[in-house]
């Protein structure tokens, strides 16, 4: 049976990163997911049960017999042990694409030190701007090539809370039991995707910024497809 794949977004951005080569794969003849976890900053930590609980219930019309693809973009790789987990339906491949890597045992922090300490003076009653509200234009702009799919991506942007980002994400043991890969566009994801290797998992390049996916969707679709029938 042909595996489902399931395209999780960065809970920093929003469904309509992936929704592009979601329609690349539809028209290739696969059957596609698109999770939102727009809503998962409400409330108090710690926040990666309600990814789970939003995959899990987005695949809820999916027969639990039918297999799925796991598809993880940026911060959202972090969640992908404890998606993997917390599904009924077995997972046939896990796929990183330019996303941070989860610990390889234990817990994983979501925000390095260094980037608690960029954002903490960013947040106003202990929420933070937008994530491309970070940025300068220098390093937003080359990530977008379409004005109105920027202004679609931008204006989803959740406001997360600070405390995102201080949460510890459990890594549950064997939530690799099956093929993982990592798809890189570029830097800064590239150590990352050096560590993917050192870790037995096979590795692609599509050259491109972070959000490399919604400027070329159908070689995004291409290499996905290549990396779940080739494992």
């Amino acid at each position: 049976m042909q595996s489902i794949f399931v395209l999780v977004h960065s809970p920093s951005v929003g469904p309509s990163t992936w929704r592009p080569v979601a329609e690349h794969l539809t028209a290739a003849g696969y059957q596609v997911r698109v999770p939102s976890l727009l809503h998962i900053g409400a409330g108090a930590p710690p926040f990666w049960p309600r990814v789970v609980n939003a995959v899990r219930d987005d695949l809820r019309q999916v027969p639990a017999h039918n297999p799925v693809t796991l598809v993880a973009h940026s911060n959202a790789g972090l969640f992908l042990p404890v998606i993997r987990s917390g599904l009924a339906h077995r997972v046939t491949n896990s796929i990183f694409v330019d996303a941070a890597l989860p610990a390889r045992s234990g817990a994983t922090p979501v925000a390095p030190t260094e980037l608690l300490e960029f954002l903490r003076p960013m947040a106003v009653n202990g929420r933070l701007p937008r994530w491309t509200d970070w940025w300068d234009e220098a390093d937003i702009a080359p990530m977008f090539t379409d004005p109105t799919v920027r202004q679609t991506v931008i204006e989803e942007q959740p406001t997360l809370p600070l405390s995102y980002y201080e949460q510890q994400i459990p890594v549950p043991d064997g939530w690799d039991d099956h093929p993982c890969s990592y798809l890189l566009f570029g830097p800064p994801y590239d150590d990352l995707s050096v560590e993917a290797r050192e870790r037995g998992w096979r590795v692609a390049h599509l050259p491109g910024a972070h959000l490399h996916q919604i400027i070329d969707p159908a070689g995004t679709a291409r290499q996905l497809i290549e990396l779940v029938t080739t494992t």
